[in-house]
């Protein structure tokens, strides 16, 4: 790992032999984090512990203790592909997001290995992205710590909570989200040569400003050694035909694939599960049937994006764009739409 990580880490002042176990549970509404610091390395002549190091992302500031953390009051947000989120509001008042990963799906993967990789995830900053701010691994346990994003998902926008009946979202607002979902997965690519890897509804978090911000980003490359399937059949369908089988490596238009997929969910308001067999030139008017659209210049852009989506979710990964080129084809329609339609141009 570079010094900038290491002069960065904050760590835990327990005994060797005062503890035995890690782990990291709500019990009750508090973050536990049990550390193993009997196993040292010399780095520089500095002792440094291999586990229970809470490490911030360069030029981040150190906020708060890996104490504060543990003590933080929790509450559990989800259950999803790569593990469990909670919100996590410190003694400080500060609020964070800590995600802590499935340790089966981690199984494979040594210690020097995630610090290597997530020491670059950490280093990606967009602002469609949900910044990672520090990241911790104690034996099997590896939690990350994104910024808290209160306005909650698309997911729950698309598809609305217990409390709210969904409807179909505007088209603007589509073509709003869709821009910036694609703005952050071409700047993963571009950026860091990285893959998303886990593109769905509820990995795509509303920001302060309502802009779309992606999370859960470039992880699932490390659950890939792991032979545990998706049980979710939406989230199945995020992934393209090559890769939904074992054994598959993700690749760069496997998130192309993804984003088709999650912009026909937009503009359908439809679940994955529910519209994946529909052939391409039914994909238009199954459309303009769900949202009851009578508007012949709405008809025209939604036929844009459905078009655009029909091509990223080709069956043959040669045939999908670049999300490079997703992202100037989203841009385009957007050029073609004037104030007056209810969107910033």
């Amino acid at each position: 790992m570079k010094n900038t990580a290491a002069d960065t880490t904050t760590t835990a002042t327990t005994s060797p032999d005062a503890i035995k176990k890690t782990y990291f549970q709500r019990s009750p509404d508090v973050l536990r984090v049990t550390l193993d610091s009997s196993q040292t390395d010399k780095i520089g002549g500095n002792k440094r512990e291999k586990s229970g190091n809470l490490v911030f992302s360069e030029g981040e500031a150190n906020m708060y203790t890996l104490e504060q953390l543990m003590r933080a009051s929790a509450e559990m947000l989800g259950r999803g592909t790569m593990g469990t989120t909670y919100k996590a509001k410190l003694d400080n008042q500060l609020i964070v997001t800590v995600k802590r990963l499935d340790a089966v799906k981690m199984s494979g993967i040594d210690g020097d290995m995630f610090d290597r990789h997530m020491e670059g995830v950490a280093r990606l900053r967009h602002p469609n992205l949900v910044p990672v701010r520090a990241y911790f691994q104690a034996r099997d346990e590896r939690l990350i710590i994104f910024d808290y994003q209160p306005n909650g998902s698309v997911f729950s926008l698309i598809h609305g909570s217990r409390s709210t009946r969904a409807k179909p979202l505007h088209w603007t607002s589509c073509l709003k989200i869709a821009e910036d979902v694609a703005q952050g997965l071409a700047y993963i690519h571009q950026a860091s040569n990285l893959i998303h890897g886990n593109l769905k509804a509820s990995n795509v978090l509303l920001g302060v400003e309502f802009e779309a911000c992606l999370t859960d980003y470039c992880l699932a490359v490390l659950a890939e050694s792991s032979q545990h399937q998706d049980s979710d059949p939406d989230s199945a369908r995020y992934k393209g035909p090559k890769a939904r089988q074992s054994g598959r490596r993700v690749t760069h238009k496997s998130d192309v694939y993804a984003f088709g997929v999650l912009l026909l969910e937009l503009v359908s308001g439809k679940l994955p599960s529910q519209h994946p067999f529909l052939a391409p030139p039914d994909m238009p008017d199954r459309v303009k049937t769900v949202r009851g659209v009578d508007d012949g210049f709405e008809e025209t852009q939604l036929g844009m994006l459905v078009d655009v989506a029909t091509l990223c979710s080709s069956t043959s990964p040669d045939q999908r764009p670049t999300m490079w080129q997703v992202l100037k084809m989203i841009q385009r329609i957007k050029a073609s739409v004037g104030p007056d339609d209810g969107i910033d141009t």
